[in-house]
């Protein structure tokens, strides 16, 4: 396992060092010494004279080996100029794939992390150039096998999970991905423009001590990121008088492609904590009416709290299966879905989705996925070419892609328009053999290593005909 053997080559000292040697020599030399004044020899006596006789000429020996030192570190700048300037030797080392001795014997004693994390990038540089540094008898399966047993062991991910993750990237894209996991996300906060201005809080909370600063691009005008705080960001007076929401970047990002106006009839078809039914209310001036909903009870509590501390008036709560919608309500002018997932996207917030997602949760999940969709469709009314937005906080495409797929088939009532979303990348057409609706382009993709937000899903709908 790891590198052959190969022959070391002499390599000038780096420039650095050079300075550092001459910077150590200039620092050996006395530095309270002046000069005799050689002009006016009378002034001195006869015993500093000789004495500086002696003294010229030991500054003369130091100059002449000063001289040298230089003519011998120019030589060796040059010397490196030209290594530097010389085209890369391409190596013919193989890095070899472990045993299985060897790897019995990594499991049954002590696994380096470094050596494992070593590996992985040397099956990367393999598999990026596959036919010149591939180990004879080896397939890209067997460096595939090896490199998910190791990011597994650096990362957590269970054989499912990393199965769908190396799907959806690139091999480097998906090493990218799982560092970003690793390292938390920037804390937000959504300014209730119910009650205040983004400066307004922003100055508010640098008086404490907050260092922030707005969202990264234009595409907020109410989000700030906060980066330290000696205050707890959730305990402020500026908090508890409902002048913000702490709340993540990406979970604005339906609300915008929503898009709600004032005096409206919208649903939040899967609305606790409260952050976007909320959004929503403040986007629409408290006119209209927003109609709260959540499956589960007790995540209620939450939304009616949020909903009285930012002041919201045109809100009411309930509590229903949504895919009881359109029966126990319909005619809305805007619903959104922001649906129950696996939560891919917010690995870095619980990292145990890494290990406890299997197949038939994903089953499930999608199956509740495509009732929901199909319900916040059928709840919007066709006379006022209803709008239905769907999202997600998972990166998946089963999840994603082929939810809102089906939904086009069974609904051709329907079609995708615009998120007004400028950033992100594109919804997939084609996904290993699948092909999906070519209108799926216009879907939304947002990924923690690209965007430095949590994973997201935004597809937008708009009703055409009843």
């Amino acid at each position: 396992m790891g590198r052959k053997a190969k022959n070391k080559q002499d390599i000038p000292l780096p420039l650095e060092i050079e300075k550092q040697v001459d910077s150590k020599d200039s620092e050996d030399q006395p530095k309270n010494l002046e000069p005799l004044d050689q002009d006016n020899p009378a002034e001195h006596p006869a015993s500093q004279i000789n004495s500086s006789y002696d003294s010229n000429s030991d500054r003369k020996s130091a100059k002449i080996a000063k001289l040298e030192k230089i003519i011998e570190s120019d030589s060796k700048k040059e010397l490196l100029e030209a290594h530097l300037n010389m085209p890369p030797v391409e190596s013919t080392e193989l890095f070899e794939l472990p045993t299985q001795e060897q790897l019995d014997a990594e499991n049954e004693g002590f696994k380096d992390m470094k050596t494992v994390q070593i590996r992985i990038q040397e099956i990367i540089n393999v598999l990026n150039n596959f036919q010149r540094l591939r180990q004879p008898g080896k397939s890209r399966s067997n460096y595939i096998d090896q490199l998910k047993l190791d990011i597994s062991f650096v990362y957590g991910y269970n054989d499912f999970l990393l199965s769908i993750l190396m799907d959806l990237f690139t091999i480097s894209e998906l090493i990218e991905f799982l560092e970003a996991n690793e390292a938390p996300r920037p804390i937000t906060i959504r300014v209730n423009t119910l009650k205040a201005k983004r400066k307004q809080v922003a100055q508010a909370l640098i008086k404490r001590g907050v260092n922030l600063d707005v969202l990264p691009g234009k595409w907020s005008k109410v989000g700030l990121t906060i980066f330290e705080s000696p205050v707890p960001i959730g305990a402020t007076p500026e908090y508890m008088a409902g002048m913000y929401m702490i709340q993540s970047a990406s979970s604005f990002l339906p609300v915008l492609a929503l898009d709600p106006m004032p005096n409206e009839r919208v649903l939040d078809m899967s609305a606790a904590p409260g952050g976007k039914s909320t959004y929503i209310a403040a986007l629409m001036s408290n006119t209209g009416v927003v109609f709260v909903n959540d499956a589960n009870k007790d995540r209620t509590r939450a939304l009616v709290a949020n909903i009285h501390r930012l002041g919201v008036t045109n809100s009411l709560v309930s509590n229903y299966d949504g895919r009881e919608f359109p029966k126990v309500m319909g005619g809305f002018d805007r619903v959104l879905l922001d649906a129950p997932c696996s939560g891919t996207g917010v690995i870095s917030k619980d990292q145990s989705v890494k290990s406890n997602k299997s197949d038939a949760d994903f089953q499930l999940l999608t199956q509740l996925q495509k009732e929901l969709l199909l319900s916040a469709i059928d709840s919007t009314s066709p006379s006022k070419a209803g709008i239905i937005v769907y999202s997600t906080c998972s990166v998946t495409v089963d999840e994603n892609e082929a939810v809102v797929n089906y939904a086009l088939s069974k609904r051709p009532n329907v079609k995708l328009v615009e998120t007004g979303i400028n950033f992100g990348k594109p919804g997939f057409t084609n996904f290993r053999g699948k092909r999906f609706n070519s209108s799926l382009s216009l879907t939304r993709r947002f990924y923690p290593h690209t965007n430095n937000m949590d994973g997201f899903f935004v597809a937008k709908f708009q009703k055409t005909a009843s």
